[in-house]
């Protein structure tokens, strides 16, 4: 069977499991070449073969004469839409050893990239061939002081590696919360859990920063173990961390919004801190009071309910605001425990589900 060569980009992806719009796929010499470091999926692969072997040249798909000029895949748990691209014709040797040479130079830089990386702690468990594949993956751009890299809000799209220079972590009145300098992540809790971002991440100085688009990002966790484990600890890590700062705000009384949050995750956190005091709620007018002895639920009212069904109404509540104050009164330690928190916890989820 004979293969015409061709060159084809992506135009159009929706929930691709592995490719992105504006990557080539190149049909060479019965060859099919795909993007750098990205597996080789079979339903595409497919799709190519039967246009390749067509009798039919690929510009009159263009010029209207074929019902179609664009093609996609068959689908798997995505689908992409590419169309077929003209490669420049070289009338010249001259020109020829220009394009050949333009590409020699691109495989140095991403060589030299790839012994940058080398020098970042987390990437040296990988080899010199999954550098270079890696590489090819990652956007190296450069930052000016004062640049804001990420904004609170903003939608989780990317991981952030620091290859040269210094951020500032800041909260939204503008106080400095952390610094992060060479060879520090940030993005990746947004990118794991799907929620918005958090902070403002801010250069201090000229920064060198790599980007992993959120895609790639799951695929380099798929591919690379070593990266794997060294993100779930920074994870790890991390909400260790946070769990801490909030264990010591509730020392002296903490307040916040519910959107922020949940009833959920305050009583998860009081119970596993083993804290003692009074959490009250109010939405609206409506007002809610969850009463704690070493972390463990000893009351709850909430409009007419008391005891557990308060409780789980509690749990269900998802605007408004909070309030914890530490310690109870002599009478109130006195309380029996309404139950396994647990149990009560997983009733609350359950009733929340089949709602």
């Amino acid at each position: 069977m004979q293969f015409r060569n061709g060159v084809f980009i992506s135009t159009e992806e929706r929930y691709c499991p592995l490719y992105n719009v504006g990557e080539e796929l190149h049909v060479d010499e019965g060859v099919l070449k795909l993007p750098a470091a990205k597996p080789t999926c079979l339903t595409l692969t497919r799709d190519l073969i039967e246009l390749a072997s067509e009798d039919i040249a690929y510009e009159l798909y263009l010029q209207g004469s074929r019902k179609k000029s664009k093609f996609e895949c068959g689908g798997c748990t995505g689908i992409i839409r590419f169309e077929f691209k003209k490669e420049k014709e070289f009338a010249t040797i001259q020109m020829k050893l220009l394009a050949a040479a333009e590409r020699r130079e691109k495989l140095k830089s991403i060589a030299r990239f790839a012994g940058l990386l080398r020098t970042i702690e987390i990437f040296q468990p990988l080899s010199d061939d999954d550098l270079l594949d890696l590489a090819t993956l990652l956007k190296l751009e450069d930052y000016n002081w004062g640049f804001p890299i990420l904004q609170k809000g903003d939608p989780a799209s990317n991981l952030f590696i620091i290859i040269d220079g210094r951020v500032e972590v800041m909260d939204e009145d503008g106080v400095t919360l952390a610094e992060m300098s060479r060879g520090d992540v940030f993005g990746e809790m947004s990118l794991l859990s799907g929620d918005c971002v958090t902070t403002t991440i801010m250069a201090m100085e000229p920064c060198q920063i790599a980007s992993l688009s959120q895609k790639n990002f799951r695929h380099v966790l798929n591919r690379f173990p070593a990266l794997q484990v060294f993100f779930y600890k920074l994870l790890v890590s991390r909400i260790t961390t946070i769990n801490f700062q909030r264990a010591e705000e509730l020392s002296s009384g903490m307040v916040g919004q519910l959107a922020d949050i949940p009833p959920l995750e305050l009583c998860q956190m009081i119970n596993s801190n083993q804290k003692t005091g009074r959490l009250k709620l109010e939405v609206g007018q409506e007002k809610a009071s969850l009463l704690f002895n070493e972390g463990e639920l000893v009351f709850a009212r909430f409009n007419a309910k008391e005891g557990r069904e308060a409780f789980y109404d509690i749990l269900a509540i998802n605007d408004g605001r909070f309030k914890f104050t530490h310690g109870l009164t002599r009478k109130e330690t006195n309380m029996d425990v309404l139950g396994g928190f647990m149990g009560m916890l997983m009733e609350g989820m359950k009733r929340i589900d089949d709602e």
